[in-house]
């Protein structure tokens, strides 16, 4: 696993590898020189008891002062190079989660809530970012301080190089002891920031119903568990960091203590001279900072740990619904809206009843055709499975003798104009909303959608009129004029296909009927209407009628009253709704 996380962390860094290449270089010259100068005092203070000169003193200092800022001027070229890699990979990160998303069908996100979608985009990727940026720069500080400081302090004197550094795999056993529990109340953090988004998410969401049932003290509770559970996570964590750095660093500072001790002895014994002394102490201390960093850069590698596999796990889901190897291609003006369905069938995951249950229909071009039937007979799995909102099997489903399994995605919905059942708007003008499917299409075009779907002179009294802003989901609106709006959208395609699914259910009857009635009468386009206005369907070519994933009548609205079935009965309840209506 864990040499798995750091392939995917190779992965990451690769697209960048000329910047990681440089900024390591950086950090080379920089711990170069940070071995050099104590060495060059070392020889200053050697030469200095020899013969003592002020001239010579302040030559030396300039020297040291400009062999720093040179040092300090490289380090900050290298944080700067290796920090904009973690922007790059966080920048990265962020596309290809976007992108991966949009390529997942909707089923996906109805079971992964949105709160826990967005804190692994922004919060897990941020960790991601600090993984590849800082904690990167830390441990190619940390190999090239020891691998250019630890020979120059042998070179030295050994005894006292190996008795300053016999602490440190003290210091290295005590990281490893918590790093796992690092690792498992890091987790519990990330966890406790997606449940606390989701939950901002969903009663943002739903605030008009929070307070129609006046539920504000009950959200302020759950919210109040979840922010003290986090508080809690978060206080265990810092219990853990606030115990195990101070230690390191205790740890780190005794053999600076030891040196002192004993590199006293080794000067009056002769051993060393006082130069090698403080060049010795000099190293040595530059290695508490690296050694002393390595627990920030375990917890940040921790955190990061549990960020790749939150992230990594979207990635890891494969979009059902995509394009097959070998596709067919077709032009828009070759399709011409005839559907054929063979023995459809199609079971949703975790159920044993199929929703579809071997479907055989035609639906020629330009055909108004109504759906029927009651709640959960399979009405809305059919409407799914033209666009391939629902992934079928090849040889059930043919658009103009093609089977749509062998169309690209992009061809086939750009044949469908779908308006589902929730008619969901962006957070934008009117006129935006309804040029979404194309965004170059002009005002009078969208206003000719408008009147068309019997919402332009409701438009035309708000104040703003098309630029007027709908608010998030469309809540300024009510919902017959957001579903309207969406038919706008569905019209201004123009696609060979319109599929209304149950979209005009709160439109009232008469004005239901009307925009049937208007959309009967475009030639060449075929209409599938899902609808319970049964008045409004009876206007259709033809109506089918469903009922568990069935269709178990078919016919004209005159032709199927003749007959004893679900549709009389369900044309008999309609009737009576109408009269207590």
């Amino acid at each position: 696993m864990r040499t798995s996380r750091l392939r995917r962390l190779g992965r990451y860094l690769y697209p960048h590898w000329k910047q990681v290449l440089l900024g390591t270089g950086t950090l080379f010259v920089v711990n170069a020189l940070g071995v050099y100068i104590p060495l060059l005092i070392r020889d200053i203070i050697d030469d200095l008891r020899q013969a003592f000169s002020f001239n010579q003193v302040l030559s030396y200092v300039i020297l040291i002062l400009v062999l720093a800022t040179i040092m300090w001027g490289i380090r900050m070229i290298s944080r700067l190079i290796i920090f904009g890699v973690g922007r790059q990979v966080e920048f990265n990160l962020k596309q290809r989660i976007f992108e991966h998303l949009l390529t997942l069908e909707p089923a996906y996100f109805s079971t992964n809530t949105c709160g826990d979608l967005i804190s692994r985009a922004t919060s897990d990727v941020d960790n991601i970012r600090r993984l590849v940026g800082f904690a990167v720069l830390s441990l190619i500080n940390i190999v090239f301080a020891y691998a250019l400081t630890l020979p120059a302090m042998l070179a030295i004197h050994i005894p006292l190089s190996l008795l300053a550094i016999s602490i440190y795999p003290m210091i290295i056993f005590t990281v490893k002891i918590f790093s796992e529990r690092l690792q498992g109340q890091q987790f519990n953090v990330q966890e406790g920031l997606s449940e606390i988004s989701e939950l901002i998410q969903e009663d943002i969401g739903g605030m008009a119903l929070i307070k129609i049932y006046a539920q504000e003290a009950n959200e302020t509770r759950t919210f109040d568990y979840l922010n003290n559970k986090l508080l809690r996570a978060n206080l265990k964590l810092a219990q853990i960091r606030n115990f195990l750095f101070p230690l390191i660093e205790g740890l780190s500072y005794i053999s600076l203590l030891l040196l002192l001790i004993f590199g006293a002895k080794a000067i009056t014994e002769g051993n060393i001279s006082i130069g090698d002394f403080i060049a010795l102490f000099i190293l040595v201390e530059q290695l508490v900072f690296p050694t002393t960093l390595l627990g920030f850069t375990i917890t940040i590698y921790q955190r990061g740990e549990v960020s790749i596999d939150r992230i990594e796990s979207i990635f890891q889901v494969k979009p059902r619904v995509r394009d097959q190897d070998q596709l067919k291609s077709i032009s828009s003006s070759e399709i011409k809206g005839k559907l054929v369905a063979l023995d459809l069938s199609y079971t949703y995951p975790g159920s044993k009843t199929p929703a579809l249950n071997k479907v055989n229909v035609t639906i020629n071009s330009g055909e108004t055709i109504a759906i029927v039937g009651p709640i959960g007979c399979g009405k809305s799995t059919f409407a799914n499975t033209l666009p391939r909102l629902l992934e079928i099997t090849p040889g059930q489903l043919f658009l103009d003798d093609h089977d749509v399994t062998e169309l690209p995605l992009a061809q086939l919905r750009g044949a469908i104009a779908y308006v589902p059942q929730d008619s969901f708007l962006f957070n934008t003008s009117i006129e935006n909303n309804i040029r979404y499917g194309d965004h170059f299409k002009d005002r009078s075009k969208v206003e000719w959608a408008a009147k068309q779907s019997h919402i332009h002179q409701e438009i035309m009294n708000f104040p703003q009129k098309y630029d007027t802003i709908v608010g998030e989901r469309g809540i300024t609106l009510s919902g017959g004029q957001r579903q309207r709006t969406a038919l706008a959208r569905a019209l201004l395609m123009d696609a060979s296909i319109l599929i209304l699914d149950d979209a005009l259910s709160s439109v009232d009857n008469k004005t239901a009927t009307q925009i049937l009635d208007s959309l009967s009468k475009k030639q060449g386009k075929t209409v599938i209407f899902i609808s319970h206005h049964l008045s409004a369907a009876a206007q259709a070519d033809c109506i089918l009628v469903m009922d568990k994933g069935k269709i178990v009548q078919r016919g004209t609205h005159e032709t199927l009253l003749q007959q004893s079935g679900l549709y009389k009965s369900l044309w008999d309840q309609h009737q009576l709704e109408e009269v207590y209506n």
